[in-house]
């Protein structure tokens, strides 16, 4: 099977503040409407950083529950870390057509917001290769949340885990990425 030459995406191009241009390529699939994995291997390699974050709504005494560590099952930000960290080095087993890249830090923390009985969960994580960290950051952001479902569902099976989003990311040809109205991190 010959190797097709990939051509070369402008999706994404010029965002710096939450826009982007559309355009009508579609970087996952070719021209004859077939899925593939985008062809990378022209591109440099540079320093890439993402942040996401997802947020878990809860009764106030399941948060004080999780903050204070006193769940049944154990210590659930401690578990949440883990599985974060776990799920962000798998990230290309998860998503289809994912690159498996190298990556050098993954920190996932958490955030309780007592005023609205919610707990936020942030995941950065850095990479040097020649595609985004973004993918990994949100799936680290999400295992993590889903684990502090799991370890307290015993107590509050209402939980709602959402707004998984990306926060900012740098580096790569698209340039850096900075969603507007969000919080700068706590750390």
């Amino acid at each position: 099977m010959k190797r097709k030459q990939a051509e070369p995406s402008r999706a994404g191009q010029g965002a710096t503040n939450g826009t982007s241009r559309r355009t009508t390529e579609l970087t996952h699939v070719d021209r004859q409407g077939r899925v593939r994995m985008v062809d990378v291997g022209d591109k440099p390699v540079t320093h890439r950083e993402a942040v996401a974050r997802a947020a878990i709504a809860m009764q106030a005494a399941t948060l004080e529950a999780i903050a204070s560590g006193t769940l049944k099952k154990g210590e659930a930000l401690a578990a949440a870390r883990l599985a974060g960290i776990m799920a962000a080095k798998r990230t290309h087993e998860l998503i289809p057509l994912c690159h498996q890249i190298p990556l050098e830090v993954v920190e996932v923390d958490f955030y309780p917001a007592r005023e609205r009985s919610e707990l936020e969960v942030e995941a950065r994580a850095v990479t040097d290769a020649r595609t985004g960290v973004e993918m990994e950051a949100l799936v680290a952001a999400s295992a993590a949340a889903l684990t502090i479902y799991d370890m307290a569902k015993a107590i509050d099976r209402a939980m709602v885990i959402g707004a998984i989003r990306l926060i900012r990311k740098t580096g790569g040809r698209s340039g850096d990425f900075i969603r507007p109205g969000e919080r700068p991190s706590p750390r």
